[in-house]
């Protein structure tokens, strides 16, 4: 494995280390020993399941093309995921808030397992059925968990502060340590001990099968409207309704929408952005490398989120524009690096540049996730929360349905550019985000005064 590898890996783990050893307690919040129970569970089912997702994330790709699929074939399958999260998402996201989240959780475990049982067939409708209940089960993942965990969260009563520690150590952890080691197993299974590239998708069932057994023996049932007779056509309608009255939920949507179809459509295309010529990249590594970066952002959210005086809304526009400059680096170096027409070989200077963008794109993704979810939790009405959270994937789904299907009619670095225009609208979204939520809270700070003004008057009046 070629040393460049090695030292950006090793540059990113020396970062994330002195980041984490050299916190504070002001970079730290103080909680109870109930939240703490209460948060390693859901953070050790959190991590199983995020494991069961990871592991098949680096291999997918390659296991389609390694049963003779090219691109356009690819592009179809994957279609055929995102767009079965987004004709399924609302109605398993109403679901899950009437019939309730832990339910919803056990579902999407027993989905994806199925999906990775159909990874051993080499035939297309085979894994096109398994691509839909993939979706299906994504839509599950990221909904009903978080779903459940807000609403648990406030039954018991703990502070909103709190939720911040619960995310961003779920994003740390599931989102990065545990992708760093599924990258690495991965790796093992199918290049060490050659196993071959359907057994990560083995081992992700194995993880999601021990998760679900948890949630089972040790989850509560939560629900979303507690209303008995509205049907999901009326959950959906009211969900839309709320979405549509509310600017700041719009935005919100609108944010996630854009920032997630650049992610998904990143995960798509970093694989042959770096091998262009068909350049022998080692596959798990680069991807434990991203998870990371991704390790690096939450680190970094953790410590913005534990000041109260720091918004969310400030920081993640500035966020959002490094992400779209991250993402332009493609078409900058398609201009200005003379590409190599050599086949095979090792990672070219083209992709050595590509790949520090993409771990700064990474990185963004990390502080992105805990970020979302907190400003989602402040925003989102509870009865609706799944519903309204698998409407926000309607728009992403389609965007990266229209990407994948144009997959062969444009070059990858329209694509990228097209994901950097998208990231840069999200940054200007965010920016009117930041400036509703700010003359709301002027307001009522406001309001607050003249309310304490007029009855400490009171008295003189009598």
């Amino acid at each position: 494995m070629e040393i460049f590898y090695w030292m950006v890996f090793g540059g990113l783990a020396a970062v994330v280390a002195t980041l984490e050893l050299s916190k504070t307690s002001r970079d730290r919040i103080n909680t109870s020993s109930a939240f703490s129970s209460f948060k390693n569970n859901y953070l050790i089912v959190y991590s199983l399941m995020m494991a069961g997702d990871w592991l098949q994330g680096p291999y997918v790709y390659y296991l389609y093309s390694q049963y003779g699929f090219g691109k356009g074939d690819i592009g179809h399958l994957f279609i055929a995921g995102f767009g079965s999260s987004m004709l399924f998402g609302t109605i398993v996201g109403s679901l899950a808030d009437k019939q309730g989240r832990k339910r919803a959780s056990i579902t999407y475990c027993i989905t994806y397992i199925l999906s990775c049982a159909t990874k051993h067939s080499p035939e297309y409708k085979i894994l096109m059925v398994g691509r839909v209940l993939g979706g299906i089960a994504t839509s599950l993942l990221f909904s009903a968990f978080e779903s459940w965990l807000v609403a648990e969260h406030f039954k018991r009563g703990f502070d909103q502060q709190w939720l911040s520690v619960t995310f961003s150590q779920a994003i740390f952890l599931g989102n990065g340590l545990v992708a760093i080691v599924s990258g690495l197993f991965g790796n093992v299974l199918v290049d060490t001990l050659a196993l071959g590239p359907v057994a990560p998708f083995d081992a992700a069932a194995c993880f999601l099968a021990i998760g679900m057994a948890i949630i089972m023996s040790s989850w509560t049932e939560n629900y979303g409207d507690p209303s008995e007779n509205k049907d999901l056509l009326t959950q959906f309608k009211g969900a839309a309704v709320v979405i549509a009255s509310d600017e700041k939920i719009t935005l919100l949507g609108a944010i996630q929408s854009l920032f997630e179809g650049s992610m998904y459509t990143f995960v798509f295309l970093w694989t042959p952005a770096l091998s262009p010529n068909g350049e022998d990249i080692p596959h798990g590594f680069i991807f434990a490398t991203f998870m990371l970066a991704s390790m690096l952002g939450s680190s970094i959210a953790s410590r913005l989120m534990a000041r109260s005086s720091l918004k969310v809304e400030s920081y993640m526009q500035i966020v959002f524009l490094i992400s779209a400059a991250a993402l332009l680096l493609p078409v900058i170096t398609s201009f200005l690096v003379v590409p190599s027409g050599e086949k095979g070989g090792g990672i070219s200077f083209s992709g050595c540049i590509q790949l520090i963008g993409f771990c700064t794109f990474e990185a963004c993704v990390g502080i992105f996730w805990p970020s979302i979810m907190k400003m989602r939790s402040q925003y989102i009405p509870e009865e609706a929360r799944s519903t309204i959270m698998n409407f926000f994937r309607i728009p992403l789904n389609i965007f990266v349905c229209i990407v994948l299907y144009n997959v062969n009619a444009y070059p990858i670095v329209f694509m990228f550019g097209m994901c950097s225009v998208f990231l840069f609208v999200a940054s200007l979204l965010q920016k009117r985000l930041r400036f509703i939520t700010e003359s709301q809270r002027s307001r009522s700070q406001e309001w607050t005064a003249m309310k304490e003004t007029g009855s400490e008057a009171e008295p003189l009046n009598i």
